[in-house]
């Protein structure tokens, strides 16, 4: 009697993309909160120095540490170079800024409208295709965010100064966004990060030598913590999972997961410093979240049958 043969069954893969992304969510959502502890507590270009420069330290040191060759070409170190200037000295420097003026659950919101900014850039520099649902999903984020931007503009907590400062954010994010996809850098992440992160420290030096007093700092507990979360879970762990979901969805598709940050970030300003959440706030959350499944679903079904 034959047998016959045996057929080996492949295993299904875990597919840790959404975990990545839920985490990435969390993290940069709580990074407002985060932020505008410190900025209460620290000029906002002071913190960022020394948030940017420790956490550049610490990745190329750990790096050195383990004995790895150089990953980066001269080329990508040079790119990774102008990332940080983009994607973090301009885009937190004057987001942290307006921090100042402006509540934490405000600034989430404005820089979440990046991904309108970044998808329509995408299209026109990456020929990123630009689908009816994505139009779609991209519309219904506008309106929710704008909808929530638009109610707490009428109750006058937040300064139109600190308002210009988180657009001109929002600006640098989204170049920042769109030169990684157009330069491409290649390499690791982990040591690109750590020369953004590095490049940006110094960048911000004489800026903060020259508009701030190191005689404000206000040294405490809820100073540290907030500089310790900015630094290794927003500066290190954040920022890699932001360029690793860039290069598996694309700019358009991880981008629009911003548009998440809103109600995670007013989610966190109330409990932790209590900021107040108006009912018509979270009626704006409805569209954003459809937009966020219209905009990401493509995306997401492609990553998944690779």
């Amino acid at each position: 009697m034959s047998l016959a043969p045996s057929v080996t069954v492949p295993r299904p893969t875990f597919n840790s993309l959404p975990l990545l992304i839920a985490l990435f969510c969390l993290l940069w959502s709580f990074a407002f909160v985060a932020g505008k502890i410190g900025v209460t507590y620290c000029p906002p270009l002071i913190l960022l120095t020394a948030r940017f420069s420790l956490a550049g330290i610490l990745i190329l040191g750990i790096s050195a540490l383990r004995r790895e060759s150089w990953p980066l070409t001269l080329r990508d170190t040079l790119v990774f170079a102008v990332l940080g200037v983009a994607n973090n000295a301009l885009y937190l420097g004057l987001g942290y800024t307006g921090l100042q003026t402006v509540s934490a659950g405000l600034g989430g919101l404005i820089v979440s409208a990046n991904p309108v900014f970044t998808a329509a850039l995408a299209a026109l520099l990456l020929n990123e295709q630009l689908t009816w649902r994505k139009v779609a999903g991209l519309l219904l984020g506008i309106l929710g965010v704008a909808s929530i931007v638009w109610h707490r503009m009428s109750v006058g907590t937040d300064s139109l100064h600190g308002i210009l400062f988180t657009l001109a954010s929002l600006a640098s994010i989204v170049l920042g966004t769109i030169l990684f996809k157009l330069l491409a850098p290649k390499g690791s992440l982990w040591v690109g990060n750590g020369v953004q992160n590095l490049t940006a420290g110094v960048v911000l030096i004489p800026f903060a030598f020259t508009f701030a007093n190191v005689g404000d700092i206000v040294p405490n507990l809820q100073l540290l913590g907030a500089f310790a979360f900015l630094t290794l879970g927003g500066s290190i762990l954040a920022y890699v999972l932001w360029f690793h979901l860039l290069r598996v969805c694309g700019a358009t598709a991880a981008s629009a997961y911003h548009f998440l940050m809103p109600p995670l970030g007013m989610l966190f300003a109330f409990l932790v410093l209590g900021e107040h959440v108006a009912v018509r706030d979270l009626l704006g959350i409805v569209p954003v979240a459809l937009g966020v499944y219209l905009v990401t679903r493509p995306a997401a079904a492609s990553s998944t049958s690779r």
